[in-house]
């Protein structure tokens, strides 16, 4: 049996983690360039031209950003594999987040990097389309021991309906860390939340760059583009751990990825309870090296205050 030190876990982020310039340091990769060419014929434009010079507003529009995300992940593994080829072998676990679940399954060669690729298109085109059926957004919220997202959703939803807006959405989204959330749903429930942020219990609160209120019921739209898309697609058992966004739990077989892929973008990513599946260990056990391949550091980031052993041997493997 492998030493657990002499393992690796590697993750991959989610849409917000782009920037103009990613990839540049991971063209001098085996495979990388051709990675992004394969990409482009499929999207019928320039993913590398787009990741190196975006502009930026381009490059963060859901409809491309999570390709983007999605190719530099995998290209970043790239990078991985020739400087630290033991990782890809000595591999225990993956996950993504969000889209970053996509290159997860590629990784694990569930899903081949193609039919990936076509997946996060409709996906991202999807998602864009519901997000502009009605005015919503996320929130990230640090909130007081005390408080209670789910009771300030409920809040918020309750002002919407007096403000006469039928069925209001206002849930968590995002699952992060303790006292670290993600709420998305309607504006004028987000806008409720940062008015009476210190009466709920928000330390601090951001809004997040993206269009519309992803991994909520305002994303049910959504669903059956990408539903008609999964059954298209050649999806394998994956041969490496990989966790669900949905319950943190290893997918066990190709049924319950086309599943959980559907619903995932209308649930919460529960992120803060995969990290604690995927790090659960006996005590004095070692841990796992983990590597978060692709652009931003925000798992890592997350990852340390979930689990600190576990982020002490984390690195980055940035785009």
């Amino acid at each position: 049996r492998i030493d657990p030190k002499n393992t690796s876990v590697i993750l991959f982020p989610g849409q917000g983690s782009q920037f103009v310039g990613m990839g540049r340091h991971l063209l001098q990769y085996p495979n990388v360039s051709e990675m992004y060419e394969r990409a482009s014929d499929i999207l019928n434009y320039d993913l590398q031209l787009l990741c190196l010079e975006g502009p930026k507003e381009q490059l963060d529009k859901t409809v491309h950003c999570q390709a983007a995300v999605l190719v530099t992940s995998l290209a970043a593994v790239e990078r991985l594999r020739a400087t630290q080829p033991w990782a890809i072998e000595n591999c225990v676990a993956a996950a993504g987040f969000s889209v970053g679940e996509y290159a997860a399954l590629v990784f694990s060669q569930s899903i081949s990097f193609e039919d990936a690729v076509r997946l996060v298109k409709i996906r991202g085109e999807a998602m864009q389309a519901a997000s502009e059926m009605v005015p919503s957004g996320l929130m990230t919220v640090f909130l007081l021991t005390t408080a209670k997202a789910s009771f300030i959703c409920k809040l918020a939803k309750e002002w919407c309906i007096r403000k006469g807006i039928e069925d209001p959405i206002c849930s968590v989204a995002n699952y992060l860390f303790p006292h670290c959330k993600v709420i998305g749903g309607h504006e004028e429930a987000l806008k409720f939340i940062e008015l009476n942020a210190r009466d709920l219990g928000i330390k601090k609160m951001k809004r997040l760059p993206v269009s519309g209120a992803f991994h909520t019921a305002l994303m049910k739209p959504a669903r059956a583009p990408l539903a008609k898309a999964l059954q298209a697609v050649h999806i394998n058992a994956p041969r490496i751990m990989t966790h669900s966004n949905l319950d943190g739990m290893a997918y066990r077989n190709a049924d319950e990825i086309r599943r959980k892929l559907e619903e995932q973008m209308m649930m919460p990513v529960k992120w803060e309870q995969l990290i604690q599946v995927v790090y659960s260990r006996e005590v004095g056990e070692e841990f796992p090296r983990t590597f978060e391949c692709g652009p931003g550091t925000t798992l890592r980031a997350v990852l340390k205050n979930v689990n600190g052993k576990a982020w002490n041997v984390s690195e980055s493997i940035s785009a």
